[in-house]
């Protein structure tokens, strides 16, 4: 901690008296308990007043986007897991749709289907996240448990299809890793049923609540103009009014057959993006009924025996079946030369996967487009100004996750 004396002058004082303002740099993290992650920010302030904010990332660089080059195209898939560890599912569907696009291949319906159901419940799960270490934050505590109850429910959901509460890698290239267990409409039904009310729940707690309102309206607000220029998208550009989201721009992965709205916000503040984050809890519900109710028959995997593992049964009595498997797994596949990227809507914005192929069984280059390094630029000018308390509330805001940014 260092400190800088400027004169000021002053009108009211005589010439002979000297006034001195005191201005003193901070260090916020990295590992501060409201810097959701690794994050370093550095705090210039004169007073309790935030003059200028500088955040430094890096603390948490994995290498992932080298690592890929080392691995086949398959094999990729669990380092997508590991980008955003809060929503792994969107990470993977992104990178199977580049893939996929290189290789032209069409993704049977029901797999469609599940990827939209599974992301949406990321979705939720990951909202879920924010809203509880948010309000822990800014000080309501019993909000971290109620979260993390109805989370708790999500991962044992993920852990039934996959095997595998957080690092799932359950989409893969081709459609799915395996089909749903039996019993599946059960437990999500169960789930559908329940969260509603625990929605309301947290309004009830939220909305009316003095402190609550009083920490998040009017604070950190920024012009769209300017949030398109520092290519912020997700929750905090809809909260400006812009009804920004891939899934309706650009729909991917069969979302142009569900019916559901973009929320927005005009409030364009901490409080309005709390609101958009709220309504997207309701409209992933409305998606994952619409999904179980249209789910189609079928296979979870596309028609492509040298890129997608054969049957397991098959592979016990065809013995092309089994060479393939064999040859997959021990080499990998061939992925035709080429570039693609795909972006979709992950819980924090615009996710994007741009992959270049040189045609052979590894990539060249897997770049990651992460919403989080795009959204945490407008940290300076969000805090400027500011003062130092309405920082936790701001940070909380952006929702950002340190691996989406450190890559």
């Amino acid at each position: 901690m260092s400190e800088t004396v400027l004169p000021v002058e002053n009108d009211i004082f005589s010439e002979a008296t000297e006034t001195r303002t005191r201005r003193m740099t901070l260090n916020m993290g990295p590992q501060h308990p409201s810097t959701h992650g690794v994050l370093r920010v550095l705090l210039e302030l004169e007073g309790e007043t935030i003059q200028n904010a500088i955040p430094d990332i890096g603390f948490l660089h994995t290498g992932i986007e080298k690592q890929c080059e080392a691995l086949n195209w398959q094999q990729v898939v669990t380092l997508t897991d590991r980008v955003d560890y809060l929503s792994n599912l969107n990470n993977n569907l992104a990178y199977c749709l580049s893939v996929e696009k290189l290789l032209q291949m069409e993704i049977p319906a029901r797999a469609q289907y599940f990827r939209v159901m599974l992301c949406e419940l990321s979705r939720i799960s990951s909202h879920l996240v924010w809203l509880g270490t948010h309000a822990l934050d800014i000080g309501a505590m019993s909000m971290f448990m109620y979260c993390f109850r109805e989370r708790e429910d999500l991962l044992k959901i993920f852990e039934y299809f996959s095997g595998q509460r957080l690092m799932t890698s359950y989409i893969r290239i081709g459609g799915l890793a395996l089909d749903a267990p039996r019993g599946w409409e059960r437990i999500v039904k169960k789930f559908l049923e329940t969260f509603p009310s625990r929605v309301e729940q947290y309004e009830d707690l939220l909305n009316n609540n003095p402190i609550w309102t009083g920490r998040t309206k009017g604070i950190g607000p920024l012009e769209v103009s300017r949030m398109i220029n520092l290519g912020i998208t997700g929750p905090l550009i809809r909260a400006c009014g812009l009804p920004h989201d891939l899934r309706k721009m650009e729909p991917y992965s069969g979302y142009d057959k569900f019916d559901f709205k973009v929320c927005t916000s005009t409030d364009n503040d901490v409080w309005g993006r709390y609101q958009v984050r709220m309504g997207e809890f309701r409209e992933s519900l409305k998606i994952i009924q619409q999904a179980m109710d249209g789910m189609p028959g079928g296979p979870v995997q596309a028609d492509a025996p040298k890129v997608v593992l054969p049957d397991r049964e098959k592979m016990k009595t065809q013995m092309e079946a089994l060479i393939y498997h064999f040859k997959i797994v021990t080499e990998g596949f061939a992925v035709p030369e080429g570039e693609a990227y795909v972006g979709i809507e992950s819980p924090r914005g615009e996710l994007g996967y741009f992959v270049v192929s040189d045609g052979s069984a590894k990539p060249l280059r897997v770049h990651m487009r992460t919403p989080s390094f795009g959204n945490i630029q407008a940290l300076p000018e969000l805090m400027e100004g500011r003062m130092i308390a309405d920082s936790i509330a701001i940070m909380g805001s952006l929702d950002f996750v340190l691996g989406d940014c450190d890559r």
